[in-house]
């Protein structure tokens, strides 16, 4: 393995990555780094879910990163698409099983050029003289300071880099955030202070110290080898270490709610009713509860998706309506997933009867996920709230259809790479009102239900609105029929469940297949399905109407990032041009 060298870097870019010579690496070894880092990212996230392996990946890209000089910002953009890959595919393999190979590959590639971009933008920014790490006779302050500094500003791009592809293009994907990986971490608690983007920012933090403090203890090794004092390098790697437990344990401090639950919860058609404690996460006393029913009605063979045969998925969540019937429960609501009829009870009255006669039966309004077909083309997604004897009282269309999977983009342009756009022959049209259906009660007040449709829980912007509009829990109505057994349901309950700690809400994830789940203010898992099964929930959850500090932030911590990222990357680029100036004049 050989060690090729950039040319010298100028004397601003050198300052500022002055770092120790054991920094230095091969080619070779960056992209093995790059590799392993984006391997152990996809460990962290269900099924796997051993989330301190985000952690560990994070300090992975941090060392492949290393390069600088002039030619540094092409090939750490090299090594984060590499990274990219080795986290992509793996992490959405539920796209390959549910279109085919090209799609796949083209959204895992999509997603990996934000890691490419992100390696060219640290590059950059570390050209900044005050983002320089310390060298080894600092003094103690100096090199906290120094270290964090560094720290912080690669959080802070990493997590600007998260933010801009959540949002673009065509609306962005937020799948693959660090913060998913933190549901059942001490770290993850920091979403109740600052949503996603501050377990994001904290992950990436704990991640980097944690890097530099291994890179102290071989700089340790070194020196003792070479007969040196080896003295500071090891306090400035225990100093690492300890910032990095404070930094990743601290959230557990804060105010959420908690309550016995069980470790491994699991849900049967006879399991009894499920109890979400509320505790007082939000200085709120305990107070009045929905009473609600999830039905997972299941499809007959797995991959063929919800529609593979004609009104089988309405018969069995009407099936599943009738065993909660069955059990006499006081209901206030039923709760369908997305597509739990196949068929529009608003235009075929035999579909209509039947909804009316099992809502009657269970004597209470029911959720029904469905599609609408407006006469002037298109489709919306939608959640209907049909209460027996009246028909539709509510309706919420989806407002944010998944692109190249509900509607397709440049559909001439991608067809040339791809049949597969044929699949989606009426494209989804986007709804225009909040995520809130109203729930009337008899015998109290309506209660607003957040009804964020699919993969609408991965946007915090839709479930934050909702909440701020009154919102009082959350429900997640998700077809995940044609994912199969891939680990996509999963990977959604994670971001249900961290929205449930972001809004301080108890959240249902509602599925045709699974995996379904009732979830605790606090994010804690009470009660789940498995994978295509038949089954049924009944679950008391408590209703909130406080806000918690990350609702209202709203967007304000993600703009903030956001700017912060351009600045350092312009900081970079302003000191590396005066440098070059500089340099210039003297010769």
């Amino acid at each position: 393995m050989s060690t090729v060298t950039d040319p010298a870097p100028s004397p601003a870019s050198a300052s500022a990555s002055a770092a120790p010579a054991s920094w230095t690496t091969s080619r070779s070894a960056t992209l093995l780094l790059g590799v392993a880092a984006g391997v152990v990212l996809w460990t962290a996230f269900p099924d796997v879910g051993a989330w301190p392996a985000a952690f560990v990946a994070v300090g992975l890209l941090f060392a492949a990163w290393r390069r600088t000089g002039r030619r540094a910002a092409a090939w750490n953009a090299l090594v984060g698409l590499v990274a990219g890959w080795s986290f992509w595919l793996p992490h959405i393999w539920w796209a390959n099983f549910a279109t085919d190979t090209v799609p796949w590959l083209a959204l895992a590639t999509l997603q990996a050029a934000f890691w490419a971009l992100l390696g060219a933008v640290w590059t950059w920014a570390r050209r900044w003289p005050a983002l320089a790490l310390p060298d080894p006779g600092a003094s103690a302050a100096t090199a906290v300071l120094r270290t964090l500094g560094h720290a912080a500003a690669f959080a802070v791009l990493f997590v600007g880099v998260e933010q801009a592809r959540s949002q673009v293009p065509f609306g962005g994907f937020p799948w693959g955030r660090l913060a998913w990986t933190m549901v059942d971490a001490p770290t993850g608690r920091a979403a109740w202070l600052g949503g996603t983007v501050a377990v994001s920012l904290l992950v990436a933090l704990v991640g980097v110290l944690g890097a530099v403090a291994a890179g102290r203890v071989l700089a340790a090794v070194r020196a003792r080898r070479a007969g040196r004092a080896v003295r500071p390098a090891l306090l400035g790697a225990g100093a690492g270490v300890l910032g990095a437990v404070v930094l990743a344990v601290a959230p557990a401090a804060l105010p959420l709610p908690a309550g016995p639950v069980p470790p491994e919860p699991v849900a049967t058609a006879d399991l009894d009713t499920v109890v979400v404690d509320a505790g007082t996460a939000t200085h709120e006393g305990p107070g009045p509860v929905l009473r609600a029913g999830p039905v997972q009605g299941n499809v007959a063979e797995p991959g063929l998706g919800s529609f593979a045969n004609r009104a089988e998925v309405l018969t069995n969540h009407l099936d599943g309506t009738d065993a909660l019937a069955g059990r006499d429960l006081d209901l206030d609501v039923v709760l369908w997933p997305e597509n739990g009829s196949d068929l529009d009870p608003q235009e075929a009255d035999d579909v209509a009867a039947a909804l009316d006669a099992a809502a009657a039966r269970v004597g209470a309004p029911i959720l029904v996920g469905a599609q609408e077909y407006p006469e002037t083309g298109g489709r919306y997604n939608v959640s209907l709230l049909w209460q027996p004897g009246a028909g539709v009282i509510d309706r919420y269309a989806k407002q944010h259809p998944a692109p190249f999977g509900e509607y397709i983009p440049l559909r001439g342009f991608v067809r040339l790479f791809s049949a597969q756009v044929d699949r989606v022959t009426n494209d989804m049209l986007a709804g225009t009102e909040p995520a809130v259906v109203d729930l009337p009660r008899a015998d109290g007040p309506t209660v607003p239900m957040a009804t964020a449709i699919c993969f609408e829980v991965a946007y915090d912007e839709i479930v934050r609105d909702a909440v701020r509009r009154g919102a009082q829990v959350l429900v997640v109505p998700t077809n995940n029929a044609s994912f199969g057994y891939t680990a996509e349901s999963t990977q959604q309950l994670a971001m249900t469940r961290m929205q449930a700690m972001t809004t301080g809400r108890a959240a249902v994830q509602i599925s045709t297949v699974g995996v379904s789940g009732v979830v605790a203010p606090d994010g804690t898992l009470v009660a789940r399905t498995g994978l295509f099964t038949a089954d049924q929930l009944v679950a008391e959850l408590p209703l909130r109407t406080t806000m918690t500090p990350a609702v209202r932030a709203g967007e304000g911590p993600g703009i903030v990032v956001e700017a912060a990222a351009v600045l350092l990357v312009a900081a970079g680029a302003v000191s590396a041009f005066v440098s070059r100036r500089r340099a210039g004049g003297e010769s």
